[in-house]
């Protein structure tokens, strides 16, 4: 179906708003409006989808799968427009640099030095977006991501930063029973695994020349923070990408055992769209990260 014009944006706006408070009068009062009126906009705006959006029941609302679509599509795009407003309705000429990137790179090798690109470009401001813990697309609300990716992504300007082998590792509690069992601590603590690397731990037993772990238990979590902090708190062995987790081992909250290191085809990558390329913030930041992230 082509609509034959959009719906009007203080539609949406006011869908977004009774959808995350599933009430036409909580939305009502974070518009300023009356209750009739936005449940008159929502009227509109179903009959300029032909979709019902709602259903509305005596006391309560609920989304219908459209509108659960529609307002995990059209929210993050009004938040972007309004930024971009504002930015443009300053007076001073300040930049805004929007970023998405895996919340472990963001949290170990981001934000640490972010005090540093700050201080150098004082006019940037900066949004991060961590929600997305593998991102593997660069989404149109960000002029720039990081991505984790066995290959350079088609269509976009993009610079590989460095490579993801994984290494294995336990809390220093479990240090010294890896140590004495060898792979035989299998038996005893449990498999950490990353929901999104299934195959990792049968790569690296292939990989040391043994066969894949038989695990007492198996713990999957579902990003790579989680098996971090999982295996920070003793829970169990897990593989780790070891650059990321520098910190970790260096504080001595994580130790590396074993001595394979498992190589992967995944490597970090820093991507912008061509047309974004020329922008201020973005080369500010390309550079800044390649100073960072790349070997001298």
């Amino acid at each position: 179906m082509r609509l034959s014009r959009p719906p009007p944006l203080r539609n949406l706006r006011a869908f977004c708003a009774a959808a995350r408070h599933r009430s036409f009068k909580l939305a009502a009062d974070e518009l300023c409006l009356t209750p009739s009126a936005v449940s008159h906009q929502m009227k509109e705006l179903e009959a300029a989808l032909g979709v019902p959006l709602f259903e509305r029941k005596t006391r309560s609302l609920e989304l219908t799968t459209a509108g659960y679509r529609l307002l995990e599509e059209a929210e993050p795009l009004l938040y972007a427009l309004d930024r971009m407003l504002t930015q443009v309705a300053r007076r001073n000429v300040r930049l805004t640099l929007r970023l998405r990137m895996p919340a472990l790179f963001a949290n170990e090798l981001f934000i640490p030095r972010l005090a540093d690109f700050c201080e150098t470009h004082p006019l940037i401001d900066v949004q991060l977006d961590t929600r997305d813990p593998r991102p593997v697309a660069h989404p149109p609300t960000a002029d720039v991501s990081v991505l984790l990716a066995d290959a350079a992504p088609l269509g976009l300007q993009s610079t590989r930063l460095f490579a993801s082998p994984l290494t294995a590792v336990c809390a220093r509690q479990h240090a010294a029973a890896v140590a004495r069992l060898g792979r035989a601590v299998f038996a005893t603590l449990p498999l950490i695994v990353d929901r999104t690397r299934p195959f990792a731990w049968d790569s690296w037993a292939e990989e040391a020349g043994l066969e894949t772990p038989e695990p007492r238990q198996v713990i999957e979590l579902d990003t790579m923070l989680a098996v971090v902090r999982a295996a920070e708190r003793g829970v169990g062995v897990a593989l780790v990408p070891g650059r990321l987790c520098e910190s970790w081992i260096g504080t001595g909250a994580l130790v590396r055992v074993f001595a394979v290191e498992l190589a992967t085809r995944d490597a970090y990558y820093l991507v912008s769209r061509p047309k974004d390329a020329h922008k201020p913030q973005v080369k500010a930041l390309t550079r800044w990260a390649l100073a960072q992230y790349q070997p001298a």
